[in-house]
């Protein structure tokens, strides 16, 4: 988000309470939060009211000028709901999708048909990857043309190579997950056995000529496994442990506070980043990442290739690349000509709006067009009961703070500029 200032443009921030936050909160570098007075009920996600939030959301959107509206996640119930107002009220809408999700499962066919809704009337929408864009478009419908893929990227000052290179007598593989399925839990329960039995517990001290000839080093090497996290899949792998007397070589961390990690459905992980920045080879441009099929032996077969050129990789070197390759600066700009063509586009009367919601279904078309009307509607008793004119806006206010070394004076004011 700091990103985005340092191209002068207002940003706001909308988000349900957190715990006791709630109201308007200035963050570091300026950024404005409204923490609207709605408590999470289930997964971080507020209780769908459809149009109860219309009230609020209309004031905040008159108040600070909007001119541009961006959701994130499609979980996220009063990302959806303030999309939808925001259309009925005649701005322009962004949404970025960051997952993957199935069509079989009833889980996904709701919410592939909530996204088909919210995404019929957006007017652009962004993608995290390639494989990210064919899901959203395949699930919502979407015009591929409107979908824009602009990866995530990592704060590497935040994730740098150790200083000095470990030991090469011992080989640390970490998994750091939720023990479920869509996780690969179940994965481990096959290849941990196997990899330990590869890379039988011999100790390298001795043998000198481990370090110049290669075969013996991967022979003697020590390989250790660090589990960390919980889950319904974490007694299959302390079966597997005692099955196999590998108490001493697989590590069981139990939960842990942070679960970003990698699993089977990931739109983009930003941990294989921050693992590639730190100079970590991570298994998953073919000299930086291993990629492995979800199945034991083939992921068995990428440990063994990742252990065999570990020695041959350089982390500073890796991590100067990977900051080159994917840094926010760049993610700020090419989601700035995202908002660009998006305020560039034509206004579109209610009636052409309801076509396309029409087009969603023979059954779910008409239910979409009657909650769009029923929208339009309060819109306009809202505008009769406190028009748009008597709500006061805010003030542009010159904001000093610091990014990167240099000082960013009256942010807010430069969208008047």
């Amino acid at each position: 988000m700091d990103d985005i200032f340092t191209l002068l443009l207002q940003v706001v921030v909308l988000t349900h309470a957190y715990g006791n936050r709630s109201g308007v909160r200035y963050m570091t570098g300026g950024l404005k939060v409204y923490y609207v007075p709605w408590r999470p009920f289930l997964m971080q996600n507020t209780f769908p009211t459809i149009y109860g939030t219309f009230p609020i959301i209309r004031t905040i959107l008159l108040r600070e000028k909007i001119s541009l509206v961006h959701g994130h996640q499609a979980f996220s119930t009063l990302c959806h709901e303030t999309l939808m107002h925001a259309r009925t009220m005649g701005y322009k809408v962004v949404f970025t999708d960051h997952s993957l999700y199935g069509f079989a499962d009833v889980g996904s066919i709701h919410m592939n048909k909530v996204l088909q809704f919210t995404l019929a009337d957006v007017t652009r929408a962004i993608c995290v990857s390639h494989t990210s864009k064919e899901n959203t478009v395949l699930r919502s419908g979407l015009p591929p043309e409107k979908v824009f893929v602009i990866p995530n990227a990592v704060d590497t000052a935040m994730f740098k190579p150790a200083q000095q290179r470990l030991g090469r007598d011992e080989i640390v593989i970490v998994v750091i997950s939720r023990l479920v399925y869509r996780k690969g839990a179940d994965l481990l329960v096959e290849v941990i056995p196997e990899v330990c039995r590869l890379y039988p517990n011999v100790s390298c001290s001795e043998h000198v000529v481990a370090e110049k000839i290669l075969f013996y080093w991967l022979v003697l090497l020590l390989v250790r496994f660090i589990v960390g996290g919980d889950g319904p899949k974490r007694v299959r792998l302390e079966e597997m442990r005692e099955k196999h007397s590998l108490q001493d070589r697989v590590e069981m961390l139990g939960a842990v506070p942070h679960a970003s990690v990698s699993s089977l459905t990931e739109a983009f992980c930003i941990a294989i980043l921050e693992a590639a920045s730190c100079g970590l080879l991570t298994v998953l441009p073919d000299d930086m990442i291993v990629l492995a099929e979800p199945d034991p032996s083939d992921m068995v077969h990428a440990i063994r290739k990742a252990i065999s050129i570990l020695p041959n990789i350089d982390p500073q070197v890796m991590h100067d690349r990977m900051k080159r390759l994917y840094n926010w600066n760049d993610v700020a700009e090419r989601t700035e000509i995202v908002y660009n063509r998006a305020l560039k586009c034509s206004d579109q009367s209610l009636l052409e709006r309801l076509s396309r919601y029409l087009s969603c279904g023979a059954w779910a078309g008409k239910l979409f067009c009657l909650v769009m009307i029923i929208d339009f509607l309060i819109w306009r008793l809202l505008e009769l009961l406190q028009p748009a004119k008597d709500i006061e806006e805010v003030p542009d206010v010159a904001l000093r703070c610091h990014q990167h070394g240099e000082r960013i004076e009256e942010i807010y004011r430069c969208k008047s500029e």
